[in-house]
């Protein structure tokens, strides 16, 4: 999937509360095992990396890389935390 593809699908689950927007202080990783990512989903396979962790909220979440990478990016500008951007 190209990243503003990803990007924007990214954007809209910020905005209707698919993904979290706190932080998650503590992440792990290692080879994907064909779990969904939460960000882009699409199947992580076991020659990609994937980044688990527990948000501060309790949510847990799994991303590719590029995908933890532009959800952390987005979860941080503002006005993207409500469902009314057009």
């Amino acid at each position: 999937m190209e990243e503003r593809t990803t990007r924007l699908l990214i954007r809209s689950k910020l905005a209707d509360g698919r993904l979290p927007h706190d932080s998650i202080p503590r992440v792990w990783g290692g080879p994907g095992n064909g779990e969904t990512c939460d960000g882009c989903e699409e199947i992580v396979v076991k020659a990609q990396m994937i980044i688990e962790g527990v948000g501060e909220s309790g949510w847990g979440v799994q991303f590719h890389v590029r995908c933890f990478h532009l959800w952390d990016s987005e979860r941080r500008v503002p006005g993207h935390e409500s469902s009314d951007t057009a």
